[in-house]
């Protein structure tokens, strides 16, 4: 039972001790009212799972936590309940009630949001984002339209009925229900009206026309010189979201265009733009938009990439950086309906699906930006080395490699090797255990070996693999022996003599690690092979000839 970004763990003492630092747990009980809500177990100590064998809790005790907890806290709603354990054990579960309508605060004005296990600050400028999201929330069960439930488009209803039962991902008893408790189930429908939510789906054209801000998609093709040649517009509310992403997949002609590789005798096709990969991020625009914000979703073709251009920024919390790993859901009915019927994965593995795609066909990892009033994911349309592609789909027929472990040797493999520093930028990695995570079993398959240790631990994969899978890797310097890069330092100076070492290191190869350059050349000084002058950004190295 870990702490997440749902559950937290507290020690019985920080209760009954002399003075207890209520504020401290009021501040924690205003992270979870701002997030997801969630629950805060007082009788468990971190690394434990169950509370001590024979602990009691006071009875006066809950009372006076709600109390204390009210009295220093705004817009915030708490319920502690005392539990028994399997050991027979007491603890309190305090329950923290998400506030969907209003941002929580303490009761001196300081806001916090709960991200992952960690209670964070929300700065002055983030507040709109953070309401933003709460309306967003909110709008999904609402049904200010009045549209009555019986007014449903029949045509989206039932096949809306037919997806549910044909859906591996919904449980019997779900599909058991009638169609009014399968609509109450799903949030489409409260009391007599359809919600929101409801009309977006099922509704009929001229109601899901009078939302606020129904989606509307829009497909532009450019030139080389950035003209448009191509404009595709799905702007007049007869389709639902599901209608929306069949649309784009089979009424734009160029998903069907894509280069020929060698594969052996034979010769294969590798999309520019995979399916897989366009549905997913179609699917993420949809569900993860704000619909309280205006403005459409645009899909701009390139000639060397896609762009998808989202209104609205990025859930608090979520960053370009983190967005592979953090999940904030900012619709989740709607992405409950999704992941229901197939048309998008799991709430946070989306990004694995697309990394895990993008990299089994050799190219780059995408891109996401935040800009001013919108997030844009840019998808590159060239190949990075062709012969990645046969090398990660031979190693994961042979092993049936994890999502994760094929994205870890994916990257490694266009790399030629990484460190773990740069394994932990590139995937937004914070601990060091998040890389053993994400390395799996390649390192027991004797996929990828390890040199080095800490953050200066370098991952390559083990040359026998690919010399076994005929891999043919990027001609790069990033490997290069001591000894050879001791010899090219030396080369170099003595064509350009005094030489910073920015300057070798533009020279010979932006591709070594700056970290290895200023080893060889600190060994060459120590062999009275070259000399220095100089300190800091000002030394320069030279031959004394």
């Amino acid at each position: 039972m870990k702490e997440n970004s749902l559950r937290d763990k507290k020690s019985l003492r920080s209760l009954t001790k002399a003075n207890p630092d209520w504020d401290e747990l009021a501040k924690d009980c205003v992270c979870f009212a701002n997030a997801q809500g969630g629950i805060i177990l007082f009788g468990i100590e971190d690394e434990d799972d169950l509370p001590p064998v024979a602990q009691k809790i006071p009875q006066h005790l809950p009372a006076k936590l709600q109390k204390q907890i009210q009295g220093r806290t705004i817009n915030v709603s708490v319920v502690p309940q005392v539990k028994m354990a399997e050991n027979g054990a007491e603890f309190i579960e305090l329950i923290v009630q998400r506030n969907a309508s209003a941002i929580a605060s303490t009761s001196n004005g300081r806001y916090y949001m709960r991200v992952d296990d960690d209670c964070k600050p929300i700065l002055p400028d983030e507040l709109t984002r953070l309401l933003t999201d709460k309306g967003a929330f909110v709008w999904e069960t609402q049904s200010y339209l009045k549209v009555s439930s019986k007014e449903y488009d029949v045509e989206k209803l039932s096949q809306l009925l037919v997806d549910v039962r044909t859906s591996d991902r919904i449980s019997k008893f779900v599909k058991d229900k009638s169609p009014e408790e399968l609509l109450e189930h799903y949030f489409f429908t409260a009391g007599n009206y359809l919600t929101n939510l409801g009309v977006l789906w099922i509704g009929k054209r001229e109601h899901r026309a009078r939302l606020l801000y129904a989606p509307s998609i829009q497909f532009i093709k450019y030139d080389e010189q950035e003209q448009k040649v191509n404009k595709l517009v799905w702007d007049d509310y007869s389709k639902n979201p599901k209608e929306l992403i069949k649309a784009i997949l089979s009424e734009i002609p160029d998903w069907n265009e894509g280069i020929e590789i060698a594969d052996g005798i034979f010769r294969k096709i590798v999309s520019n733009y995979d399916e897989a990969v366009i549905r997913e991020l179609i699917a993420n625009a949809l569900v993860h938009r704000p619909y309280t914000t205006k403005g459409d979703i645009f899909i701009n073709l390139h000639p060397d990439r896609l762009e998808i251009h989202n209104p609205g920024l990025l859930p608090l919390g979520v960053t370009p950086k983190n967005i592979l790993h953090k999940s904030v859901q900012r619709n989740p009915h709607l992405a409950k309906i999704f992941y229901d019927l197939k048309l998008m994965e799991k709430e946070g593995s989306g990004y694995d699906r697309i990394y895990e795609s993008l990299l089994s066909s050799g190219k780059p990892l995408p891109e996401p930006a935040e800009e001013f009033d919108r997030v844009k994911v840019t998808i590159r349309k060239r190949i990075v080395n062709k012969h990645a592609i046969q090398f990660i789909e031979k190693v994961h027929k042979e092993f049936q490699l994890k999502s994760k472990e094929i994205i870890s040797l994916g990257l490694i493999a266009q790399h030629t090797s990484l460190t773990a520093l740069e394994f932990s930028n590139i995937l937004g990695l914070e601990e060091k255990e998040a890389i053993r995570t994400w390395l799996g079993r390649l390192v027991n398959f004797k996929l990828v070996k390890s040199r080095g240790k800490t953050k200066g631990t370098k991952y390559l994969v083990e040359p026998g693999v690919l010399k076994k899978h005929n891999f043919k890797g990027l001609t790069t310097l990033k490997n290069i022996q001591p000894h050879r890069l001791g010899a090219l330092i030396l080369e170099d100076l003595n064509k350009f003599e005094k030489s910073a070492i920015s300057d070798i290191h533009q020279r010979i190869g932006k591709e070594i690690p700056l970290r290895a350059l200023r080893y060889q050349l600190n060994q060459l000084i120590e062999k009275q092979k070259i000399k220095k002058e100089g300190e800091r950004r000002g030394t320069q190295y030279f031959i004394d000839k």
